[in-house]
């Protein structure tokens, strides 16, 4: 059985029927619906829910003025919800990097904390955000307990948030925090991340950029034409001690099975290569066909894809905790999913 990790709260980020900037909001509570549902009725998986470890965790990856912002923002922004219409709290003013001054109003410090407009700031987020945080705490738990896999069921996803930015629908970056406290409690030992969402995931990068104890590894659509843009280039190999734990596998427009898998080869090499204590895999299913979040025409994964990326990743045989990341197409999602996962069941 597979030990899948859920907590309602998390759909208490409600974006439901959202539309921002004329678009409507990809991330919603249904897709979690549609896995945890799809999951209770596989026959293969456990569902159980998440501990609570607190804030302690999370400050290990992200600033403590930081995670204050996430806390207080929903509340701090109310007064000012007429001015945007009455909808969710949205940044509209940016800091750039040369920034001189930083007011304390509560637009000021979503432009500090935010670097895109895909985040909005409910009643709910953080609520939600934290039980996501949770869930990737309790399956790193269990592999740490002996369980060879644990999934958590995360949502928001998380592996655009950077240290003390939030963007790419993500606020706290949950693959990275099971990263650390993986790392944290087995005496320093060597975790790999390995990162299978369509986008890169420049934040779960960014935080260990610079630490030789974490490789991260990443097939992601061309940032030259995808989403982040800023980060996700074949040269970005780390920094300091950190210089080459960071691999980037970015792809074309239209890759498919054979393509995808044929370079999936060359990241599970990597990682044997590093010889991790622990797996952490950020997972996400946007590669499929059609998903309504690539800007170009996208991956085309299949299910027997997905499949076989599953089968692959598990025959390293290495503990692993898997974390939900993207995956957009509602009538595609559980088959994917489900495929996906069957192989670590």
């Amino acid at each position: 059985m597979l030990k899948t990790v859920y907590d309602p709260k998390q759909q208490q980020h409600d974006t439901t029927g959202l539309v921002i900037q004329g678009q409507a909001f990809l991330e919603v509570p249904r897709r979690a619906e549609i896995l945890q549902t799809a999951l209770a009725q596989s026959g293969w998986c456990s569902q159980i829910e998440p501990k609570d470890y607190g804030t302690g965790p999370l400050a290990e990856v992200h600033s403590p003025g930081y995670l204050e912002f996430l806390e207080q923002i929903a509340t701090l922004a109310a007064p000012y919800g007429h001015i945007q219409g009455g909808g969710p709290t949205l940044g509209d003013t940016f800091a750039p990097g040369v920034a001189r001054h930083f007011s304390p109003h509560p637009w000021a410090k979503i432009g500090r904390h935010t670097f895109d407009v895909s985040v909005p700031f409910l009643p709910g987020t953080w609520a939600a955000a934290y039980a996501s945080a949770q869930c990737a705490l309790s399956a790193a738990e269990l592999v740490l307990d002996g369980d060879r896999t644990a999934y958590a069921l995360c949502r928001p996803p998380g592996h655009h948030a950077l240290s003390a930015q939030a963007g790419g629908y993500c606020y706290l970056n949950n693959a990275a925090i099971a990263a650390r406290y993986l790392q944290r409690h087995h005496g320093g030992m060597r975790v790999a991340i390995l990162d299978i969402d369509y986008h890169h995931g420049n934040g779960t990068q960014e935080i260990f950029y610079a630490d030789p104890g974490v490789l991260y590894v990443s097939l992601h659509a061309d940032p030259d034409e995808e989403y982040p843009f800023y980060w996700g280039g074949a040269d970005e190999r780390g920094i300091g001690a950190g210089q080459g734990a960071t691999l980037n596998l970015p792809l074309p427009a239209g890759t498919g099975d054979a393509q995808y898998l044929d370079v999936l080869d060359d990241a599970l090499d990597a990682v044997r290569e590093y010889a991790p204590i622990f797996l952490v895999v950020s997972v996400g299913f946007d590669g499929g066909q059609g998903d309504p979040s690539a800007l170009t025409k996208g991956f085309a994964l299949t299910q027997d894809g997905f499949a076989t990326i599953g089968q692959r990743i598990r025959a390293l045989d290495r503990p692993t905790v898997l974390v939900q990341e993207g995956g957009y197409r509602l009538d595609t999602l559980a088959d994917n999913a489900l495929s996906f996962l069957r192989a670590f069941a």
